[in-house]
């Protein structure tokens, strides 16, 4: 059996041909996995809507609102109950957390007072700063019931009524930025 000449025809037709092969694979798979992805990312902000939020009759999925900040998106889900708002829901973010973009879901009530605070995404130390998540520590329960326009959105180092988490004040402060972006956002839109 004679032995195919090591040229660079050779060479790259081989490479092609592997090139395809791998980038049909990849193609098919995207394919395949795009839609179960896509039900799970709907799912687990369905779940983070219904945690920040009383109760609520509607679907917030289509009453929402976006605004551009910062170069990205902060989107609002209204909860209504009987035609009436019970709260509104945002997606909100920082890119100051020490692993980087943090996504938060902040329920605020109509009088302006938090109801309660879900990590959406957070990339955080494990053992330090990811005590941001509920799953982690009570850290979020703090701004639970608490009015922005009377509690001070910033950590005790900075002036403000947040206790941070011990060594991560960097994830504390990038928090507390989040959830100020949204507060500050919600008064600009909601007047």
């Amino acid at each position: 059996m004679a032995k195919n000449p090591s040229n660079f025809l050779n060479m790259v037709l081989t490479l092609f041909v592997i090139t395809f092969i791998s980038s049909a694979a990849l193609g098919f798979f995207y394919e395949q996995t795009k839609g179960p992805i896509a039900k799970v990312a709907l799912a687990k902000k369905t779940k983070a809507i219904a945690e920040v939020v009383p109760s609520f009759d509607n679907d917030p999925l289509k009453d929402t609102f976006t605004v551009d900040i910062d170069g990205e998106t902060l989107t609002f889900y209204r909860a209504t109950e009987n035609g009436k708002i019970v709260g509104t829901a945002i997606e909100t973010f920082t890119k100051n957390g020490f692993g980087g973009l943090i996504r938060l879901m902040v329920g605020l009530l109509p009088d302006n007072t938090i109801d309660n605070i879900v990590v959406v995404l957070a990339n955080e130390t494990p053992g330090l700063g990811d005590k941001i998540k509920k799953s982690k520590s009570n850290f979020s329960d703090q701004f639970n019931g608490k009015n922005p326009s009377s509690f001070k959105i910033a950590v005790r180092q900075d002036g403000g009524d947040v206790d941070a988490i011990t060594a991560a004040t960097i994830s504390s402060r990038a928090f507390c930025d989040a959830v100020e972006r949204a507060y500050t956002t919600y008064q600009k839109e909601m007047k």
